[in-house]
């Protein structure tokens, strides 16, 4: 009796090996959960539940610390990188990016091979052959082909890899886990993942990736990674508020009777809310009431200093459940029914397409104080300097302004299309009660400069431009001028001298007209007779005959 109780034992305990030896995703996805983890969640679309079991001689599992971690990959440990476009509103899309960047010198490259860069230099030196992991001449040899036997095509749970196009070029498998549910994918060096978050639960989740790569017909981990993503019911909002002149948006600080721009930022990556009609409601707890509008962009000025507290709840209407039909009292009889009544339409029944609403809130505190409002040019002036000159021109430029007293000056000198940049000058200053001073600057050489002047306090800075012209000194020295003066008369007298010493020279002697027939000869004698006639335009002789005596020149 005692042998027969002993080989039942035995063939209870050898039939739960098997059910003992198979791993379950759960168990290779996740190995740090806690033995009361509870997973009561509704299923996420193309997800598959982590009790299904591991393949796992043909996906080996090692566990942390193994020594084959370290042989894991060439050339060292291949990083996973893991990010989310959290957080995501209940019934959007929520993406996960996943980037595996390899060690130095290695890239992935056209084929999805890895192969050593070019002219690079690792720790060990160029590599002889070009290739990390020559996956191509694999799938050359028909390890990766059309081949007979392709049951190392597939994934750890058994289902075979989808042949759509270019899927042999991808040569990792990896496997996303949360909420109890499992998906796997087979990608390149980089990969992203959409899920659907109607179903999901709210609140900080986490999601989990291991990457295997290929080994001809077996499989290899390579790295795991985590991270935390959110889903909520509110509507993720930011907003981003800037206000001209003021110095430091980013402490909340802000100046009194100029215009604050608030802008809202709705995240929502996955245009979920792009047909929804948005209504943002602002309150600036100064005292001037409630504003609703569905631009989510408004301007609002503090009139009075001091530190206020203002809301905005921002409401939406979106795509969700309709709820159970709500049922009426019980169904009366035939002969209670008042008449016309119709016990058809005693119980309602709601569309599909139902519409839930769904709010952002946003709370900030901000301070407003006296600053610089406005700043001016009033006059500009050129600096005489005296001689001998130096190659730069002094300008003063008288400035007001509107405001707190400033306590700094800065300029910037630039070209005209005040986009370069030629010098930068700062100054502490010391003003009275009233905002008025004269700054001094020096331009190099003549031409147009464009210049920004900038007076600052504390909370503020008040800018200004202006275009200065400065001329040539050439043109405006006053001995240049004299002795261009005089070279421009001495030029003319000499000129004058030359054309009369000309002119004598040609006609000092008498000779008689011959008779000539061409037309040449007499054109010629034409010509200078109103050339005589030009220049001695003095005297009333026409007589050729008087041309040499005196005062006739």
């Amino acid at each position: 009796m005692e042998c027969l109780c002993c080989f039942l034992g035995f063939l209870l305990l050898a039939a739960r090996l098997p059910l003992d030896a198979a791993k379950r995703f759960h168990e290779v996805l996740s190995n740090e959960r806690t033995s009361g983890y509870i997973r009561e969640h509704n299923q996420l679309k193309g997800w598959s539940s982590d009790e299904n079991d591991w393949n796992e001689e043909l996906y080996p599992v090692w566990k942390r610390g193994d020594p084959r971690w370290k042989n894991s990959w060439k050339g060292g440990h291949v990083q996973v990188v893991l990010t989310s476009d959290s957080p995501a509103l209940v019934g959007s899309n929520i993406t996960f990016m996943v980037k595996l960047a390899f060690p130095r010198c290695q890239k992935e490259d056209a084929d999805g091979s890895i192969v050593y860069e070019k002219n690079c230099r690792n720790e060990t030196g160029p590599s002889p052959d070009p290739y990390v992991y020559n996956w191509t001449a694999w799938t050359e040899d028909g390890d990766w082909g059309n081949g007979t036997n392709q049951s190392h095509h597939v994934f750890p749970d058994g289902r075979p890899f989808p042949h759509h196009h270019g899927w042999r070029k991808m040569n990792f498998v990896y496997m996303f886990h949360t909420l109890g549910q499992y998906f796997q994918k087979l990608g390149r060096c980089s990969l992203s993942v959409s899920i659907n978050t109607t179903n999901m639960t709210l609140g900080p989740q986490l999601m989990e990736v291991t990457v295997y790569r290929r080994h001809r017909r077996s499989y290899v981990p390579m790295a795991k990674v985590k991270t935390v993503y959110v889903v909520t019911d509110q509507i993720p909002i930011s907003v981003n508020m800037s206000q001209k002149n003021n110095r430091n948006s980013s402490d909340e600080i802000f100046l009194r009777d100029l215009p604050i721009t608030f802008n809202v930022l709705i995240h929502d990556p996955s245009h979920f809310l792009n047909e929804s009609a948005i209504h943002y409601k602002w309150n600036f707890g100064d005292g001037s009431g409630l504003f609703v509008t569905n631009n989510h962009t408004l301007n609002h000025t503090y009139v009075l200093n001091g530190t206020y507290s203002f809301n905005l709840t921002v409401q939406t209407a979106v795509p969700g459940p309709c709820p159970p039909p709500t049922p009426r009292p019980p169904k009366p009889t035939l002969s209670s029914l008042p008449a016309g009544d119709n016990p058809l339409e005693l119980w309602e029944t709601p569309g599909e397409d139902c519409q839930i609403n769904r709010y952002g809130y946003f709370k900030a505190t901000v301070t407003i104080v006296d600053g610089i409002l406005e700043v001016n040019i009033i006059q500009m002036t050129s600096v005489q300097i005296p001689p001998p000159q130096p190659d730069s021109s002094l300008m003063d430029f008288v400035v007001t302004c509107h405001g707190t007293i400033p306590t700094e000056v800065c300029t910037v000198i630039s070209d005209p299309t005040c986009q370069i940049a030629q010098g930068t000058f700062c100054n502490p200053v010391d003003v009275g009660d009233m905002c008025l001073l004269t700054v001094r600057r020096a331009f190099n050489g003549s031409g147009t400069y464009c210049m920004n002047l900038t007076l600052g306090d504390n909370a503020s800075l008040a800018l200004t431009s202006t275009l200065v012209s400065i001329p040539g000194r050439d043109s405006g020295s006053p001995s240049r001028m004299v002795n261009g003066v005089l070279v421009s008369v001495g030029c003319v007298a000499i000129l004058v001298t030359v054309i009369a010493l000309l002119v004598y020279k040609k006609h000092k002697e008498y000779k008689p007209v011959e008779n000539s027939t061409g037309i040449k000869g007499k054109g010629l004698n034409v010509f200078l007779n109103h050339a005589k006639a030009k220049f001695f335009s003095g005297s009333q002789e026409k007589d050729p005959l008087l041309r040499n005596q005196p005062g006739s020149l």
